[in-house]
């Protein structure tokens, strides 16, 4: 049984405050902790292997320098940092495209729901975890059967990078009902991921 969770946020806060020191030991900790679930995602968006690799240490090295600019007020730790791997990812892809991005569910709700299940998820093997994002039709029902409050509040936090008060304003709902919309969508997502897997 695995002692530690890369997605444990309250572990992975602490490490990024001791990043945000200079802490090098803490960012290698940080890294052997993280960096598996980081490679699994973009290497997810980039379908390659020797592009993910140097996204993957661009973003590190954004982790290091601006450690101190996370507010966990704003994100959970694994939030912020796929964040930044995916905005470099998407960076990478313009660049390699002509300023375009590639239609490779990257947009709208299937992209949001591969983002979430590799965040959200606990499982000890990362890859494990981002093999539920493989089947395209599977993410897209499960994702049209989320109620469909839940799935905007959930596209705004997590794909948009709102806090939750942003996302509240957004949809002009109070803070708590958005904060139980995306807790409900995430939980009602996993559980549709986990019975088709299962079939």
């Amino acid at each position: 049984m695995s002692t530690k969770k890369t997605s444990d946020p309250a572990q992975l806060h602490l490490l990024l405050v001791a990043v945000a020191r200079q802490d090098a030991k803490a960012f290698r900790q940080l890294y052997d902790q993280c960096s598996p679930k980081l490679f699994g995602f973009v290497l997810r968006v980039l379908q390659n292997r020797e592009l993910a690799e140097e996204v993957l240490q661009e973003s590190f090295v954004n982790i290091w320098n601006n450690a101190g600019s996370y507010q966990t007020s704003l994100a959970a730790p694994m939030t912020w940092m796929i964040t930044i791997v995916r905005n470099k990812a998407f960076d990478l892809l313009r660049k390699l495209n002509n300023g375009q991005v590639y239609e490779i569910a990257l947009d709208g709700e299937l992209f949001d729901s591969e983002l979430l299940a590799a965040m959200e998820s606990e499982d000890a093997n990362p890859m494990d975890a981002l093999d539920l994002s493989q089947n395209a039709e599977s993410l897209a029902l499960c994702m049209s059967k989320l109620v469909a409050m839940h799935r905007q509040a959930m596209a705004l936090a997590f794909y948009h990078d709102l806090s939750y008060s942003e996302v509240a304003d957004h949809l002009s709902q109070p803070l708590g009902t958005v904060k139980t919309w995306i807790r409900r969508g995430l939980e009602q997502l996993r559980l549709c991921l986990a019975t088709r897997s299962a079939t």
